[in-house]
Formats: C-alpha cells, sequence, structure tokens
C-alpha cells in the first residue's frame, strides 16, 4: 500500500494511476502507472492527471488525493460514502441519494435538502464527463481506474461549481491485450456481491471492447415494529460497455455506455430523543408528549441505536441512471485535440413516511426527479514539454430536472397536530378537510450553459513555474413550479380558510422564474523546486458557484438565489526523503465566500410547520492546515498517518433561522449565527494505515491491511441547534488475506467498523420537541475470492 496525497490532509491509501483525459499520452501514462504500481513501495513517483495532463504527482500544484483501482481491492470500497473513510477533507452526507452532500474542507453544500434549480460546489466527473445532479454518486463504483480528490476551487479546467473542489473518476479502459477479474463476496446481513470485468481485442491493435458488471445485495440493518420488516437495505445493478477504437496512432475513439439500478427500503426515521421545554424554560406547547397522549400511543424508544423505528406507510429509495459518452482524441503533432461528448439520464423515486410514528399522519410525502442533461466539451493542450505548456478549450452543458412531488395528509394528522384545546367544530371541520387530502407540485428548472478557458504552465527555469487559467462561463436558467391539488384527492379543501391552507401548506403555489449571469473564475500558482524532491507552491483562485432558481414551495419567497462567489489562498511543501521511502505534504489554505447558498427554515405562523428555501448568506470562511507523512522502510511494509484541521465558520449570518428550542410562538424567530461554525463539518480529523505482506510460501504472499478514520463532533443542523449535535465517532476497517499464482486468486477476510462503534450520521430536531436521527453501519464482515486472468 502506498498512501499519497499532494500536500495534503488526506491520508488516502493509494497509488495514484492516472488515465489521462488526453487519450494521445494514454499508452505512455498507462505504461509509467504500471511502473509506478510495481515500485510504489520503494516511494517511485505516481503518475496524476488532475490537470488535464500526465505529470508527476509531486511536481503538481494542487492538492489532491488519489485512490487507485488496488487501493480499492485492498479496502473492499465500492461506494463513495466508503471512500471517504480514507480521505478526512471529503465528507459524504447522504440522507438519501438525492438529498446527497458532497463537502471538501467543510465546503461545497450548507443545505440538508436538494434543490433541483441549483448546483453544489464539488464538482462529479467519471471519465470525463459532468455529472450534475449529486445523486449521480450513489451507485456502485464499478471498474475504477482512479478517484482524485481535487480540494479547493477548481474552476478553470473543471468549471465554475467546483467551488470548493471536484472528485474525478476514471474507469478502466479497453485493452488490447485479454484480460478478466471476477470476485465473489459473502458477509454478514445477508450481503452478497458478485463482480467481473472483462476485455479483449475484436480487430488486433485497432478495436478493443471491455465490459464489467457488478450486482450487490445487503439486508436492511433496521427493523420496523410496525410490520417487522428490514430498513435501510441495500440492492444495486450496475453495467458499462466501452469500445475503443485505434484507427491508427494519431486517433482514439472510447465509446461507453452504462447503467445503473438500486432499490433501497429506506428511509426508516429513528427516534433520538425528546423535549418538552424550550431554552428558556418554558413548556413547548403540544409537544410530542401531549400529541402521543391523546392517541394513548405509546412512544418508540428514544435510543436511536436500538435501530428500531416505526412506519406505516411505504418508503423507499429506488433510482436509475444511464448514460453514453464518446471521447476523440486526435494527435496533431504539437497538440492533442480532444472532444468528449455525452447524454445522461437520471430517475430517482422515492416514498416517505415522515412521522417516525405507525399512525396515519403523513401518508405521502415525496419528490420524484426525472434529470436529463447533455454536454459537450472541446480541448485543445499542447504535447511535450515546452517553456510554455498550455491547454484551451470549450463547454457547452443543457439540462432539465422534471420534479414530481406529492404529499398526503392521512385520518391522525388532524389530531395530531391540533391542539387538545381545539374546539371540537373546528376540529371537525379541519379533520374532514385534511384526511386523505393530497396536494401535488411540479417543478422544471432548465440550464444552458456556455464556457470558454484556457490555461498555461510558464517554466521560468529549470525550479520556477508560474501557471495561471481564467475561465469565463454565460448561463441560462428558466423554470417554473406550481402546487395544486391533486385529481381525485380526498378530503375537503374548500372547508379550510385562506389562512389555514396556507398554515397546513394546501393551498395552490404558481410562479416562474429565469436568470442569467455572466461568471469569470481564474486562479495563479507559484511553484519552486527546492530541490529535485522538494516543490514549495503558493496559489490563488478566485471561483464562482452559479446562482439559481429556488423551484420550492418557498422558493417564492425568494426565486431567485444570487451566485457564490469565491476567493481561495494556499501554500503548500510537498516533499520526500530518505531515497523516497519518506513522503510529508503539508498545506494551509484560506477560502473565503461571498453570497454562500445556504438553507432556511420559515416557520408558518401559528403552527409547527415550516418552509424551506435557499437564500444568500453574506459571508463564510474556511480555513485550516493539512498534513501527511507516509514512510514505507521495506517492500513490504508501508504506515502512513495524516490529519486535518478545517475551521469553518459563518462570518456574517445576523438573520439565520433560530433552532427549534429557542423558536418560542410569539417572538422573532431569528438568530445570529455569526461566528459559529459551518453545520456538518469535523473541525479535526485524521486517519491512520498499515499495509504488510509477507511470503509464506512458493507463490503464496500474506497480506494485512487496516485503516482507521476520526472525525471530532459536528452540528448537523442548519439552526446549531443543540439537538443536531454529532459526537465524535472513529472507524476501524481490517482485512486480511492471501494471495496464490503472483496475484493470481485472492481470498480475504474482512471487517467494516470492526469495533462496532455507534456513532451518527445525521441528528434532526423537530418544532415540536421529537428527535431523530439517521445512524451510521453496524459492524459488517465477510469474505471475498478474487481471480484475475
Amino acid at each position: 500500500m502506498r498512501i499519497l496525497t499532494l500536500y495534503g490532509t488526506t491520508a488516502t491509501l493509494a497509488l495514484a494511476i492516472a488515465t489521462p483525459a488526453l487519450a494521445a499520452e494514454t499508452e505512455a501514462v498507462m505504461a509509467e502507472a504500471g511502473a509506478a504500481a510495481e515500485a510504489a513501495d520503494t516511494g517511485e513517483p505516481i503518475v496524476v492527471t488532475a490537470r488535464r495532463r500526465a505529470e508527476n504527482s509531486q511536481d503538481v500544484p494542487i492538492a489532491i488525493s488519489v485512490l487507485d483501482s488496488a487501493t480499492m481491492e485492498r479496502t473492499g470500497n465500492f461506494t463513495l460514502n466508503q471512500v471517504q473513510q480514507l480521505v478526512p477533507s471529503l465528507q459524504v452526507n447522504s440522507i438519501n441519494a438525492r438529498n446527497t452532500n458532497v463537502n471538501i474542507r467543510g465546503l461545497g453544500a450548507n443545505s440538508s435538502l436538494a434543490v433541483d434549480g441549483l448546483e453544489y460546489g464539488v464538482g462529479f466527473y467519471v471519465d470525463g464527463v459532468y455529472l450534475a445532479r449529486p445523486g449521480q454518486s450513489q451507485f456502485d463504483l464499478v471498474d475504477i481506474q482512479q478517484i482524485e480528490v481535487l480540494r479547493g476551487p477548481q474552476g478553470t479546467l473543471f468549471g465554475k461549481n467546483t467551488t470548493a473542489g471536484a472528485l474525478n473518476i476514471t474507469t478502466r479502459a479497453p485493452s488490447f491485450d485479454p484480460e478478466l477479474t471476477a470476485e465473489a463476496s459473502l458477509g454478514n446481513y445477508g450481503y452478497h456481491q458478485v463482480r467481473a470485468s472483462g476485455s479483449a481485442p475484436i480487430i488486433a491493435d485497432k478495436v478493443a471492447i471491455r465490459l464489467s458488471i457488478a450486482d450487490t445485495h445487503r439486508d436492511g440493518f433496521l427493523l420496523n415494529k410496525t410490520n417487522l420488516t428490514k430498513a435501510q437495505d441495500y440492492d444495486n445493478f450496475s453495467a458499462r460497455g466501452q469500445l475503443l477504437i485505434q484507427p491508427n496512432d494519431e486517433l482514439k475513439i472510447r465509446l461507453i455506455g452504462d447503467y445503473s439500478k438500486q432499490r433501497q427500503k429506506f428511509q426508516l426515521n429513528l427516534i433520538d430523543g425528546y423535549f418538552t421545554q424550550y431554552a428558556n424554560g418554558q413548556t413547548i406547547a403540544n409537544n410530542i408528549f401531549d400529541r402521543a397522549a391523546r392517541f394513548n400511543y405509546p412512544l418508540p424508544t428514544s435510543n436511536a441505536f436500538s435501530r428500531v423505528g416505526a412506519a406505516d406507510s411505504p418508503y423507499q429509495a429506488n433510482m436509475e441512471s444511464y448514460g453514453v459518452s464518446g471521447q476523440v482524441d486526435w494527435d496533431l503533432g504539437a497538440a492533442s485535440l480532444t472532444s468528449i461528448t455525452a447524454y445522461r439520464w437520471w430517475d430517482w423515486s422515492p416514498a416517505n413516511d415522515v412521522d417516525a410514528t405507525s399512525l396515519s399522519i403523513n401518508t405521502v410525502a415525496q419528490q420524484q426527479n426525472s434529470q436529463r442533461q447533455f454536454s459537450q466539451e472541446l480541448r485543445l493542450a499542447s504535447d511535450g514539454h515546452n517553456t510554455i505548456d498550455y491547454q484551451v478549450g470549450l463547454f457547452y452543458f443543457w439540462q432539465v430536472i422534471r420534479g414530481y412531488g406529492r404529499t398526503a395528509y392521512g385520518s391522525d394528522f388532524a389530531r395530531w397536530n391540533l391542539p387538545g384545546a381545539t374546539p371540537v367544530a373546528a376540529f371537525n371541520t379541519i379533520n374532514s378537510a385534511l384526511s386523505g387530502l393530497e396536494t401535488n407540485s411540479y417543478s422544471d428548472p432548465r440550464t444552458k450553459s456556455y464556457a470558454a478557458f484556457g490555461q498555461a504552465d510558464w517554466h521560468l527555469s529549470s525550479k520556477l513555474t508560474l501557471t495561471a487559467g481564467l475561465r469565463f462561463t454565460h448561463e441560462d436558467k428558466d423554470g417554473s413550479f406550481s402546487r395544486f391539488l391533486a385529481p381525485a384527492s380526498g378530503g375537503n379543501r374548500a372547508l379550510l380558510t385562506a389562512a389555514q391552507q396556507a398554515q397546513f401548506q394546501v393551498n395552490d403555489v404558481s410562479f416562474a422564474a429565469k436568470v442569467k449571469s455572466d461568471a469569470l473564475s481564474g486562479m495563479a500558482t507559484l511553484g519552486y523546486k527546492l530541490t529535485p524532491d522538494a516543490l514549495l507552491y503558493a496559489s490563488y483562485s478566485h471561483g464562482t458557484k452559479s446562482g439559481g432558481l429556488n423551484v420550492t414551495a418557498g422558493g417564492a419567497l425568494r426565486p431567485v438565489v444570487a451566485p457564490e462567489k469565491v476567493d481561495a489562498f494556499e501554500i503548500g511543501l510537498k516533499s520526500q526523503l530518505l531515497d523516497n521511502t519518506l513522503t510529508f505534504n503539508a498545506a494551509a489554505f484560506l477560502t473565503q465566500i461571498k453570497d454562500y447558498q445556504g438553507n432556511v427554515s420559515q416557520e408558518v405562523p401559528g403552527s409547527t410547520a415550516t418552509i424551506q428555501f435557499i437564500d444568500s448568506i453574506p459571508k463564510v470562511r474556511s480555513k485550516g492546515v493539512e498534513a501527511d507523512v507516509a514512510y514505507s522502510p521495506s517492500n513490504w511494509l508501508t504506515l502512513n498517518a495524516s490529519a486535518a484541521y478545517t475551521d469553518a465558520k459563518f462570518v456574517s449570518y445576523a438573520n439565520a433561522p433560530q433552532r427549534p428550542e429557542a423558536a418560542i410562538p410569539g417572538t422573532i424567530q431569528v438568530q445570529d449565527l455569526s461566528g459559529t461554525r459551518l453545520p456538518g463539518v469535523s473541525k479535526f480529523a485524521y486517519t491512520l494505515g498499515v499495509d504488510a505482506s509477507q511470503p509464506v510460501g512458493q507463490d503464496v504472499e500474506a497480506y494485512v491491511h487496516a485503516d482507521y478514520l476520526h472525525r471530532s463532533a459536528f452540528n448537523s443542523t442548519a439552526t446549531n441547534s443543540i439537538y443536531g449535535i454529532v459526537p465524535g465517532y472513529g472507524l476501524l476497517n481490517a482485512r486480511v488475506g492471501l494471495r496464490f499464482g503472483d496475484g493470481t486468486y485472492d481470498v480475504a477476510f474482512w471487517a467494516r467498523n470492526l469495533t462496532n462503534e455507534d456513532y451518527y450520521v445525521q441528528r434532526s430536531p423537530g418544532t415540536f420537541g421529537l428527535i431523530t436521527a439517521i445512524v451510521g453501519e453496524p459492524r459488517t464482515f465477510g469474505a471475498t475470492l478474487r481471480a484475475k486472468w
């Protein structure tokens, strides 16, 4: 095992092997990468393509962590949520696929709920194709060549919506040398997985094909005591087919088609506690115990780690993703021309029981999505090593997201929500109006984006290099939102007054919005080689995350959201010592964002209902220090340690939404969060890792791998509620195995969360004293058999 984090925080247990975006360089890069893989334990250079060209990782002034296919195999990781355990600067919070937040250095997404008309600050790329919705990252990672985690703004080469960083994933390309890999895994909780990939020539040295497939199933960790069924399971199928056409040495064409399907019984809410008083000691009227008493309803356990919940309505998190892309690379001699064309689909089909009880309160609560996108990128890059190396390009992106929302009210809704002192006549009227009532919504934000960009490296001397880049982006967005009574709905909305319709959010809402914007992103980096094995660098970048449309019911208050403006500074050192057996990298960074797009919740007057929308937070700041060390004293042992200190906070946020325990009816429901930490961000995180191997017989090698991640406490709520604190936790993963026949066969026994640590993913307090939680996975273990030919 080898760790590489380019002057960064992450103790990424990885060999960095990069398949270049310029396919004209592919064969040379893969040859270098193969050599690096064989020599990694002795500290040889690692090839990366974070700047769209093949380079020695220690010479690249970009904060990046890279995981290769060997690392994925050694750790057993096959999802992005698992990968984050190797990269402390990366945090992935997934309530469900649509509501996935990816943060790097504490920035990227501050909203706990997705808004279809807005983008995120961490870009997600697969084989050079930008995937616009974070839910598209929640499938199995199949037949991966490498994963690059680029930290900090990447606006010049990766686009303006990468103000916090980018995840750049490359899959294995077709090969003219026949190869086949197959593996099968079994584990507890009914876990079973089969994966296979193979490549072969169709026409020698001209046409090659590659097929990859993965099927994963795991039973649920949670129990729904209402019907004694399991929840939070995982069922995923993924397939990819590729064709490589190489008519001559100058021209290469790579065609890719992929399909993924996921089915989950998710999410079952877990109750994690109750509170009946506001922060000032005043009793909460109509609190959770008052409501339960009206039904003689025994509240579920308040220990979320019992993993027992209650739900009477269907819940699911199902989705499909599929797409096609084509990459053409043409070697023109002094330069290479690259074209990447892609069209993608993503369909999201959820169902939720949001009241966390077996009562018929909210019977339907879901937001279905049908997303389509098209992208076209053209790049021209200089070849070889020149005094000035350059890249220029054009980019076009189109997207539409059609959203279909449903909310339905059960026969217990009125009795649960209305105060016990409600007059009988008023209660009967509201109950008749709401019981069986359903409202629907529709939204359709559309985006057209055009960009031109360029970046150049000016080698001022053999030691000093200046890199500068600019990107201009024009964007058009338009869309609409409407909420209306569902056809053939039950209930009788006409019995409600206009105020009551607004209170229970069953009134009609309709609006349209559009926005046009121009943005200029840029960067400048100065790198100086102190010695052949030590690089000192300093960089500045200015970026923009696009504004957008708030196409939700609450968005009627703020239909257009301003863009974010980012200024980032970084200094760092990358070095290798002791004949390249010791690697030490460190960095310090400061990122400031104006008009940060954040989640705002506003109470409906006279009720506990809330309206949620995105608004601009005046200013936030993230600063910190990252460092890692990797030591390979021999070719059979590698040790590593890495740490990240991230101080991310609201600098100016005087009109923030009030936290539930202080949201006393009749008072001003805002608070000043200036100076408080951003939600979801651990202040300190570190990883430790070890890989060791030893021959135990002829053509037999024993090996062991272990990695440990610790994250300090953070608050998972946008309101900084005391009931949203997630305590710090540590996760230990381990793997032991035997390799036979020079690695042809591999049998491994593994465990994740070996110590069975109880930890939260998120805690969420309600306005009437109910605290719910999402908990992390318990200990899992199993065995994997792998064969390579």
